[in-house]
């Protein structure tokens, strides 16, 4: 089997021997193309081409959740296809949530292992993902496509990815207290905690105004503090279409409140008179009445006023 292997090479949990060693591993067993990524983008562009060629299998992504959605991204620039190639993870940055949550370990050697195993077992999956698209009508109408694995996001969550990526282009490592920091002064200083911006607009429904934060999820958990999971939607899934978790109330009491049940090892998720809940939606659309930080996949996009989430299932094939 032809297989094309993109290594993000500033991966934050892999060194520069461990990579070395995966990649031996792998060349064992597979036509091995490597290619590491030397731009933000690079993955994306390393996985259309990938899409387009006429022997690749397989493309391998070694590094964070930000590397594999450019790659998927890539994969799938021109829609799902049945003769697209799989793609397999190999966990390499700090959170990895697709990858734990396709229940693969969460140790770049040991994921390296399961994936050699899947392979000559033949053991795969489809998993459905989330696309975020511009609104017809609107200002953003063109803004690009954006397939996500794991989750997506306006408003309060996403202004907390911005300020982490802010801190890690200053130097900073990505790690659980550097994020509940951000959360920190995010709530501190965010002038809509009280009075969200954010309406919710689904197909034969009421619409729901007056959110802070919309958290979009296509998987559970929706990340993790470290090894502790984090539930906003349990029973997110990539077997259906996306769920949202949405807040309409940020104070004090509130973030404790959420906060505990986010984190608690029941795994029911936010629940409350603030807390609204949707499962298993195939579109909705997010628009706020002045733009707002975006993220897909922990990646912060900028602001975004209009934005339309579809769940497309059975999207990709993954090697499990």
């Amino acid at each position: 089997m032809r297989a094309l292997l993109v290594v993000n090479p500033a991966a934050t949990t892999t060194s520069a021997r461990t990579r070395d060693v995966l990649i031996h591993a792998l060349a064992s067993d597979l036509k091995l193309e490597v290619a590491a990524t030397e731009y933000r983008g690079h993955a994306r562009d390393l996985g259309r081409r990938a899409a387009e060629s006429d022997d690749i299998e397989l493309v391998v992504a070694l590094g964070g959740d930000g590397t594999v959605n450019e790659v998927v991204n890539g994969l799938l620039h021109a829609g799902p296809a049945p003769d697209l190639p799989r793609l397999a993870v190999v966990p390499g940055g700090h959170t990895n949530v697709f990858a734990r949550n396709l229940g693969l370990p969460n140790d770049a050697v040991e994921a390296t292992g399961a994936l050699l195993d899947a392979l000559r077992t033949g053991s795969e999956r489809s998993v459905g993902l989330g696309l975020a698209t511009g609104v017809p009508g609107t200002s953003e109408a063109s803004a690009a496509d954006r397939w996500f694995t794991f989750c997506a996001g306006l408003g309060f969550d996403a202004a907390v990815v911005g300020r982490v990526e802010g801190k890690r282009a200053e130097g900073r490592r990505s790690t659980g207290p550097l994020y509940v920091r951000q959360v920190v002064r995010q709530f501190l200083g965010d002038p809509n905690r009280k009075d969200g911006l954010i309406t919710l607009e689904r197909p034969g429904e009421d619409p729901v105004s007056g959110l802070v934060v919309a958290i979009v999820s296509n998987t559970s958990p929706w990340t993790y503090l470290g090894n502790r999971p984090v539930w906003a939607s349990p029973d997110a899934s990539f077997d259906s279409d996306l769920d949202v978790m949405a807040l309409t109330r940020l104070s004090p009491a509130a973030v404790a409140r959420y906060g505990s049940q986010l984190l608690s090892s029941s795994g029911r998720g936010p629940r409350g008179k603030h807390v609204v809940s949707v499962h298993d939606a195939s579109e909705f659309t997010l628009t706020a009445q002045t733009p707002l930080p975006f993220q897909v996949d922990g990646d912060h996009l900028g602001l975004r006023s209009n934005v339309r989430f579809t769940g497309v299932r059975q999207a990709l094939r993954v090697i499990v």
